[in-house]
């Protein structure tokens, strides 16, 4: 068999298990397999493939049609441009996570913009991560900004090795604090922030059967069970956050796709002024910032 027909092979097997983009998906793997980027495929598309290269990309293939993310098959997922190591007990980064790390680099980025240099280097700034998972929000600022450190917190010490792991490949660890433990209960109390981020569990609990086998059955239910009204660690983090914050600071968070409301509302209880809350690629409601009224 040649590229071409393995990929065609593969395209149909997985469109039949419903896998979206069955015939990237079987492009993924199958460049993987064979150690080439993806597009150089159909550079080789009609080359010869050995015995032992069909029958791995097959094994891949009907993993992948069990409905077993393409991250977790590959080990790796594509967070912003940098490569982060993925296994079952941390959340596979999204596309929409992107724009929440984008918009936390680019506020620590004024702020830096706005302090001497030599003041920088004796007091760095400093950023909060609650439920880090993979650390793909500390990694990508504090390699943007080199003069920014950042803390994140996981309740699962699994979590925070991989967090710890994924910073090493990287060259940020020593500029991440990784701390096992139950959000800002873990943290010394003398610690303040200029900026808090965290994408919180946000699935109401009765939803979590309705997921997409790649998330139901594959992602950490710690990271995706929000409680009743999927709301609960919101409610924890609106009211604790500004006792963390530097003045002047913010606070950032993913919403889920019909929480922009509700958690606006929480955010005005508990004294904060909503300063924008942005769309994703798909328009809805996606990233709420605030700071201390």
């Amino acid at each position: 068999m040649t590229i071409r027909e393995v990929i065609q092979h593969s395209t149909r097997f997985l469109e039949g298990k419903g896998v979206e983009s069955p015939r990237l998906q079987g492009e993924h793997l199958l460049a993987h397999v064979l150690g080439l980027p993806r597009l150089q495929l159909y550079l080789n598309i009609d080359r010869p493939l050995t015995e032992a290269e069909i029958s791995t990309t097959r094994a891949l293939v009907q993993r992948r049609g069990r409905r077993e993310p393409l991250q977790h098959i590959l080990g790796t997922a594509n967070f912003a441009g940098l490569e982060l190591k993925v296994t079952p007990d941390v959340l596979i980064p999204r596309p929409e996570t992107e724009l929440l790390a984008e918009q936390a680099a680019n506020f620590l980025k004024s702020l830096a913009g706005r302090q001497p240099p030599e003041v920088l280097a004796a007091t760095p700034l400093r950023m909060l991560d609650i439920g880090t998972g993979s650390g793909c929000l500390p990694i990508y600022v504090t390699h943007r900004l080199a003069e920014c450190e950042a803390w994140t917190v996981d309740v699962s010490e699994a979590a925070i090795a991989i967090a710890r792991e994924n910073a090493g490949r990287h060259g940020v660890a020593e500029r991440i604090h990784f701390v096992s433990g139950d959000a800002f209960a873990a943290l010394d109390p003398e610690l303040r922030f200029d900026l808090i981020v965290s994408n919180p569990p946000y699935i109401p609990a009765e939803e979590i059967a309705t997921l997409d086998p790649e998330v139901r059955d594959h992602d950490p239910r710690l990271a995706l069970d929000g409680g009743p009204d999927g709301l609960d660690f919101y409610r924890r983090i609106v009211r604790e956050a500004g006792n963390w914050l530097q003045p002047g600071g913010k606070l950032m968070l993913e919403l889920g796709h019909d929480q922009a409301a509700a958690v606006h509302a929480l955010c005005e209880g508990q004294m904060w002024i909503v300063e924008a809350v942005l769309p994703d690629y798909s328009r809805i409601p996606r990233i709420l910032i605030a700071r201390r009224g």
